[in-house]
């Protein structure tokens, strides 16, 4: 039960537009002149979505929502749910109904579908590499414009964990602020002055000098910033539990797991949204 609600998609109203304008966009002023002028308007086919590669799904739900949006009477069954894991030659799902139809929808489809697996099975790489530490695996905002709920429900498939969504959910002090607001005390004196009591702040420190300025003031959660390991393992010895670490910079499959080893609460990482191989995924008639 809890594996499904920590999959739980996010409702159609937050995705549906993305995949509406994505068709919009493939189908341009005149539609598919292609299917439309050499298959009969009455031919009928059935479809399966495999994977070519193996991995972890992500992205079925706009796979769906595609077919669907180019004609509701398409039938759409899932055979394997997102959060699953898949190996080559798995039958993702399966679409029935007007060939054109399906043949129409099939890019977007895999367009939604490949790229959001993609991000699934690398968070799902990296979670597996941290097993047995105490270590959580997160996302960042370095996302696609307009796809930020999506890519953040593709980490969540792959056993990842979510960051702030955007600017307003939660209060995180970069070294550009720090530098502009005249240092960290300022910094977080201006934000308790202003927030509400059910936002938390996070301070982005990249010395250990900084770190304990941070801790002298009570920061609820401190990102270490491109840190080396030993910096990272004194980082979590002076911080005596009484804030939440994050490590952030240069997180890869190779060296996540001395990063958790370290001590540190979460690692967040950028590249499982911005730069997350496409898993091959296709349609077969």
């Amino acid at each position: 039960m809890i594996a499904l609600e920590f999959t739980r998609p996010p409702p159609a109203l937050l995705f549906e537009a993305q995949v509406r304008t994505a068709l919009q966009e493939d189908l341009g002023r005149a539609g598919d002149i292609t299917s439309q002028l050499t298959i009969p308007a009455d031919t009928t086919a059935t479809a399966k979505l495999v994977a070519r590669k193996p991995g972890r799904l992500a992205g079925l739900i706009c796979a769906e929502a595609a077919f669907r949006l180019v004609d509701p009477a398409l039938t759409f069954g899932a055979s394997t749910p997102d959060g699953g894991d898949i190996v080559a030659g798995t039958v993702l799902a399966t679409v029935s109904g007007s060939a054109r139809a399906i043949l129409t929808a099939e890019r977007v489809a895999l367009n939604f579908l490949g790229p959001l697996s993609g991000t699934a099975t690398a968070t799902a790489a990296l979670v597996k590499a941290v097993e047995g530490t105490n270590a959580r695996i997160v996302c960042t905002r370095k996302t696609l414009p307009g796809l930020r709920a999506l890519q953040k429900y593709a980490v969540r498939c792959g056993g990842g964990f979510n960051h702030r969504f955007g600017l307003d959910d939660a209060a995180m002090i970069k070294d550009n602020h720090i530098q502009a607001a005249g240092g960290i005390r300022p910094a977080v004196e201006r934000l308790r002055a202003g927030l509400g009591h059910m936002v938390r702040i996070e301070l982005e420190v990249d010395s250990l000098v900084q770190l304990e300025e941070a801790l002298g003031l009570g920061v609820e959660t401190i990102l270490l910033d491109n840190m080396s390991l030993e910096d990272m393992r004194r980082a979590v010895v002076m911080a005596k539990g009484r804030c939440v670490l994050e490590a952030s910079g240069n997180v890869t499959l190779a060296s996540v797991r001395a990063i958790a080893e370290t001590g540190v609460d979460y690692i967040s990482s950028g590249a499982i949204t911005h730069s997350a191989p496409n898993l091959d995924i296709g349609l077969d008639f």
